[in-house]
């Protein structure tokens, strides 16, 4: 894949992190997922779980930040969410995956209803609806990370796919 195509699907990936769709990736984007999932969830912000989340959250924006903020004015462009992709992350999803693993492992903690470390499909699917992913859409890609089909997702598997999804092609 050229350098044109990937970049146009990076932008693509944008709209996902601009959660009030003001056209800019910011830390209050990053708060509202958190919100979105505390709600869903039933947790609230000032417990260990919420707690978690939005220190997870402030992780995820502070690495994406060092990455893709290149003039240091609290708001990533798609611009900058594109070149910092492009520039830091095409050939290390890994990067990514461990800046976004803290707010991932706090949104699995959320959902993990039995506490057995791991969530099922269905709980995956509310935290992906929660965040804005279209039903259908939610819907396929839960049931796509069971790949075992075991009613389980661990997160090893949600934070591969997720770096995956966000660094490299479809």
């Amino acid at each position: 894949m050229d350098s044109a195509e990937y970049e146009r699907r990076i932008a693509a990936r944008f709209a996902t992190f601009d959660q009030d769709g003001n056209k800019y990736i910011s830390r209050e984007d990053f708060s509202t997922a958190a919100a979105a999932l505390c709600k869903e969830f039933g947790v609230t912000a000032r417990s260990d779980k919420g707690q978690a989340l939005y220190i997870g959250a402030e992780a995820f924006w502070q690495g994406m930040a060092g990455i893709a903020d290149r003039d240091g004015d609290q708001r990533i462009t798609q611009g900058e969410f594109v070149g910092g992709a492009v520039k830091r992350l095409r050939d290390n999803p890994g990067r990514f995956a461990e800046i976004a693993r803290p707010f991932l492992h706090a949104a699995i903690d959320m959902a993990d209803s039995d506490g057995d470390g791991a969530v099922a499909p269905g709980e995956v699917q509310r935290a992906l609806k929660a965040l804005g992913v279209p039903e259908e859409l939610a819907a396929a890609t839960a049931a796509g990370l069971d790949g075992d089909g075991d009613g389980k997702v661990v997160e090893q598997e949600i934070v591969q796919a997720f770096a995956e999804y966000f660094t490299v092609p479809e």
